[in-house]
């Protein structure tokens, strides 16, 4: 039996799979970072746990480990630059969050105002994937924009909205 595939077929793979996009926030010394993401999701309701998968070079990765918390904010459709802006794609000055409305629940991580949804949460246990960090992390808060807005989402190396906003 073999015991890996190439990745690149694996990444090829998962581009039929549609996901929602987030910004994950850390926060350590006071100062803040984040990163765009499609690799966090919902494990137990009680206690109300998630988890996010971060490349081990990452700076967020390293503010998530030392700062023990992180925020993920579930971007709204209309956020794709703000998606683009965390995920590299396009040109910045740094710091990242520069001319970003933001605001803090529990934890102090930081977290994009007008996204759909807020998870607050402090980390519970890590451990490693060869070059990624896997974190859970128990939710402190959440919260919902109750405007009932429309998700960004990822299929195939595209921004994408829904159809008709169902």
């Amino acid at each position: 039996m073999k015991n890996s595939i190439d990745p690149e077929h694996l990444k090829q793979a998962m581009r039929a799979w549609v996901t929602g996009i987030a910004i994950v926030t850390g926060i350590h010394n006071g100062q803040t970072h984040g990163l765009t993401a499609n690799s966090f999701n919902a494990i137990a309701l009680s206690p109300p746990t998630i988890l996010i998968a971060l490349q081990n070079q990452s700076q967020t990765k390293e503010y998530v480990q030392y700062g023990g918390v992180f925020g993920i904010s579930i971007l709204e459709s209309t956020q794709i630059s703000i998606a683009q802006r965390f995920a590299s794609q396009i040109d910045t000055d740094r710091p990242w969050f520069a001319g970003i409305e933001t605001f803090t629940m529990s934890t102090g991580a930081p977290l994009i105002s007008k996204a759909c949804a807020y998870l607050d949460c402090k980390v519970v246990k890590t451990f490693d994937v060869d070059n990624t960090t896997v974190f859970l992390g128990e939710v402190i808060e959440a919260k919902t924009n109750g405007n009932n807005p429309e998700p960004l989402l990822y299929l195939n190396r595209k921004w994408r909205k829904l159809a008709n906003g169902e």
